[in-house]
């Protein structure tokens, strides 16, 4: 059974997503605030956490960061904040996902499903070959982390699914389509600007030297 928690002060927006969410092989856990969040996390295994950004006590972008330090789990924010300098801010503190309200219960629970048959993804590549490495680096799918030069990387759910695409075919030039439908697994909708923060965040962690821009084409993982 999978644990997913849902961050929101508007308990009417939660009872909404536990309605379309819950099923039999889903659990649900409940914060009002972002200190409730921590709390269920220090105390359970969560497995997906859909966060509010404006919560009382700790709000939805410090939640973020500290998930991404303490827990290996995906996070999408569900928000009414729906500027672009909040989504690249949402994103680029290690969100998975950012949603915008209203939105539509039917696509979370899509998202949430595509989230989860990501992480399987990741799981079935790790047995098939426990290692991908390019020069200096080294990828292990299992652990979920890159080492460059023996220092360990930590990776979110989207950033390990683009590095496994990209270090399994070093050289090779992948259009954005591509890399948005290995990493958010929606080729119908590829937003230029999330992809553009999901490889300006992996250039950070492992040198822009690596990564490498085609104008007019897409990206490649240097040999």
């Amino acid at each position: 059974m999978k644990n997913i928690l849902i961050a929101d002060d508007e308990k009417d927006i939660v009872k909404l997503l536990r309605l379309y969410l819950e099923t039999d092989e889903v659990a649900i856990f409940e914060a009002y605030d972002g200190e409730m969040a921590i709390q269920i996390l220090n105390n359970n295994v969560i497995d997906l956490a859909l966060l509010d950004i404006m919560m009382p006590r700790i709000n939805g972008f410090e939640l973020t960061k500290k998930i991404r330090k303490e827990w290996h789990i995906p996070v999408m924010i569900i928000s009414a904040k729906i500027e672009s300098a909040d989504k690249i801010l949402g994103l680029d503190l290690g969100a998975d996902d950012y949603i915008t309200k209203p939105f539509d219960p039917l696509e979370v629970a899509a998202r949430v499903r595509a989230r989860f048959r990501e992480n399987h993804g990741s799981r079935s590549l790790s047995h098939e070959k426990d290692k991908l490495t390019v020069r200096e680096l080294i990828l292990n799918p299992a652990e979920c982390i890159l080492y460059k030069e023996n220092q360990a990387i930590s990776l979110t759910a989207v950033e390990l699914k683009l590095m496994c695409l990209l270090m399994a075919h070093p050289g090779r030039v992948f259009t954005k389509e591509q890399l948005y439908e290995a990493g958010w697994e929606e080729a119908y909708a590829v937003d230029d600007n999330t992809i553009r923060v999901a490889i300006s965040k992996l250039r950070d962690k492992i040198g822009a030297e690596n990564i490498s821009t085609i104008r007019g084409l897409g990206y490649r993982l240097e040999k």
